[in-house]
């Protein structure tokens, strides 16, 4: 039986992107890489470990998730790569489908895939050993914008994740958190649970330490786009779009129009 939880490094790219490093519970030196969008800070970790590049998981194909995929192929050939059937993504070399159990029984991981339409339409998440790595679905306090899908189907996705054993730790694609909790300060003002999740966040933030990962455990008590079917999280809603909304994909698409709005 493979090892329940794995041990996951973050490796930050960009402005607030996180690259994920997952080590092999048989040999911690061979490790899997989450969505690579820049290769020189995974060769930098890599050698600066001496560690051996294995396999790398995408969950979408936005550039800043895919695009240092070539490159950690040249440096390290036989790399696998495994991602959603998306002919937008080419370096893959096994396509990975909803429901199915991928396995990787060399480095002793595997993970159930499932498909998270809304960010993008062929979006998918990977989830073992006690950890989800949803990309940019699921963010801590948050959520993705809607590019591709609609908000029916987004917060089906969501639901999906949600419904997952509240301890399964939460790596997302984005330090988004301390963003997303002054927004759901707005929606939830009330929310203590939030509250001192924020206080918490800002003390980690400001020692230079990543607020990740959270848990879905964490996320049912903070994230309003989890809480649509709350009675605070519907009224607020309402508040602001000045009508009653009673269905929850409605209260949905109006936090998600508020926020991409928010400032």
């Amino acid at each position: 039986m493979p090892k329940p939880y794995v041990t996951v490094h973050p490796v930050p790219a960009f402005t607030d992107n996180y690259i994920w490093l997952i080590e092999s519970p048989l040999d911690p030196r061979r490790v899997v890489a989450v969505d690579p969008g820049d290769a020189a800070p995974v060769i930098a970790a890599l050698k600066k470990r001496e560690l051996s590049l294995e396999a790398i998981l995408l969950t979408h194909h936005h550039p800043d998730h895919v695009g240092g995929v070539g490159q950690l192929k040249q440096a390290w050939p036989r790399v696998q790569v495994l991602a959603p059937d998306d002919a937008r993504i080419d370096t893959q070399t096994r396509t990975v489908y909803d429901g199915e159990l991928c396995e990787l029984p060399e480095l002793g991981l595997e993970w159930e895939i499932l498909h998270v339409p809304g960010h993008t339409l062929s979006h998918i998440a990977f989830v073992g050993h006690g950890a989800l790595f949803c990309g940019d679905t699921l963010f801590s306090a948050g959520c993705g914008r809607i590019f591709e899908g609609t908000p029916t189907q987004m917060n089906a996705s969501l639901h999906r994740l949600a419904a997952l054993p509240p301890e399964t730790r939460v790596y997302c694609g984005h330090e988004y958190t301390a963003a997303n909790l002054k927004f759901a300060a707005n929606v939830e003002p009330a929310n203590q649970a939030a509250q001192r999740y924020s206080a918490r966040v800002a003390r980690l933030r400001e020692s230079g330490e990543p607020s990740l990962p959270s848990t879905l455990g964490l996320e049912l008590e903070v994230n309003p786009f989890l809480r649509c079917a709350s009675l605070e999280v519907r009224e607020a809603a309402s508040r602001h779009v000045g009508k009653d909304l009673q269905g929850e994909v409605d209260v949905f698409a109006t936090l998600r129009a508020w926020k991409d709005q928010y400032r």
